[in-house]
């Protein structure tokens, strides 16, 4: 999976893109070893993005689970990367934290 170009080189960067989180690749990364990046499929045009935690627009902790559904902005530096990505479902503390 990888992000895609539009036909004539160009990416498409503009403004949010509505996304599903399709992966999340373990690093093996900071103090507990759990860091990692993520994967969202661009809803609109099927393509693949990464991400890290340090993507994640929240207060508090950054995560994200498989099935997710967020909007993110593709990156105009790296354009196979996301940032910039906001959660749209938010999950039930209860559920969340069992």
């Amino acid at each position: 999976m990888s992000g895609g170009s539009e036909e004539g080189g160009g990416f498409a960067c503009g403004g949010p893109r509505p996304g599903t989180i399709v992966d999340r690749r373990p690093s093996g990364g900071g103090a507990s070893g759990a860091n990692g990046s993520y994967v969202v499929r661009d809803d609109e045009d099927e393509r693949y993005y990464t991400f890290d935690y340090r993507q994640i627009v929240t207060e508090g902790f950054r995560t994200i689970r498989t099935g997710e559904r967020v909007r993110f902005h593709i990156s105009a530096a790296s354009p196979g990367q996301a940032e910039f990505v906001i959660r749209l479902d938010q999950p039930d503390p209860a559920e969340y934290y069992r």
